[in-house]
């Protein structure tokens, strides 16, 4: 499994040369990017994942995608998870998509189907936080499920249980010494 598709996105699992060459700005001669990609959430995950795989823990297919449009191939932002489903089975997730890409639905539609996915992996719950004046990803969180359980000053965390299982949780204590 390397891609994973929407009606307008294709959402690829990168490799580590194509982690590599996104950290360098080097793309191959096949890669179309969008002016402004990648951004820093595309490096910060680029990064993540390489630090894995250089510790002996490559995440895939629980690992980084890279979010492209399906209409003309160019990559606008990136998707995937902070690593493999804990002992709870549950997964964190996280996603951004560039300037020019924003605002036409592309992060609810490739989260939808990142959870998707997760959820035919056995995953049991999904699990992502947001800046607490970051409204658009909390439009993103509300759109595909999520429902917030914590938050402090700073940040929300969301959780969406997988389907058919139960009832969302109790709030998590929150990182950081807050409470909800």
């Amino acid at each position: 499994m390397t891609e994973l598709r929407t009606r307008r996105l294709v959402l690829h699992l990168l490799t580590p040369d194509e982690a590599h060459c996104l950290i360098d700005g080097v793309r191959a001669t096949t890669d179309r990017w969008a002016p402004d990609h990648p951004g820093p959430l595309d490096l910060r995950g680029a990064t993540a994942f390489l630090d894995a795989c250089a510790a002996g823990h490559d995440p895939r297919p629980f690992g980084t995608f890279e979010i492209r449009r399906a209409e003309d191939g160019r990559a606008i932002g990136g998707l995937g998870f902070h690593g493999p489903p804990g002992e709870d089975g549950a997964v964190t997730v996280g996603y951004g998509l560039v300037p020019s890409a924003r605002g036409a639905g592309y992060a609810t539609e490739s989260l939808r189907a990142l959870l998707e996915f997760a959820w035919s992996r056995g995953v049991t719950r999904a699990r992502a936080d947001t800046g607490v004046d970051n409204l658009a990803s909390q439009r993103v969180l509300a759109a595909v499920g999520m429902r917030c359980v914590a938050e402090n000053r700073v940040l929300r965390w969301y959780e969406l249980p997988a389907p058919d299982n139960g009832p969302a949780s109790t709030p998590v204590p929150v990182p950081g010494g807050g409470s909800a």
